[in-house]
């Protein structure tokens, strides 16, 4: 490999075959290897990452943490997210068991929205993640100016 190009995430080193999905369970003691996931887009984990991993996703599940909303308090806690998207978004939370719905037959019509026990279990990693960034903005950002230093 030349030097200066980088290699493509299904590159392994002393191999001459892409990255698929794992053959068997790690043996003990093994960390998991990210690029051992199978990365094509049908990839159930790759699906599961996308959906938590998206920027209205997380914001969202930050939200419910706290307590039950309304359609309408979380449009108005999240800035810059349209009725549509959250709206997607809270029908793909709940498809995916991490978002409950409750319609109450009022008139007007009152839908509530709150973190199932699974949405509980990955609101513990989102926090973790937060902490992570509070932890480290300075470096990124540190990071960001040299980065625009070099390329401008």
């Amino acid at each position: 490999m030349e030097v200066g190009t980088s290699k493509s995430p299904g590159y392994r080193e002393g191999t001459d075959s892409p990255v698929g999905p794992p053959v068997g369970p790690p043996d003990d003691g093994e960390d998991l290897d990210p690029f051992q996931w199978d990365t094509r887009e049908d990839c159930e984990v790759r699906q599961i990452l996308d959906r938590v991993a998206d920027k209205w996703s997380l914001l969202v599940i930050a939200l419910l943490d706290r307590r039950t909303l309304r359609f309408t308090e979380l449009r108005r806690e999240i800035d810059g997210i349209s009725q549509r998207m959250l709206t997607v978004t809270l029908r793909q939370l709940e498809r995916d068991g991490l978002v409950k719905r409750t319609v109450y037959p009022v008139v007007p019509p009152r839908v509530d929205y709150e973190l199932t026990p699974l949405g509980c279990t990955l609101h513990t990693t989102i926090r973790a993640l937060v902490a992570w960034t509070e932890e480290h903005r300075s470096e990124v950002a540190a990071a960001r100016a040299a980065y625009d230093t070099r390329i401008a």
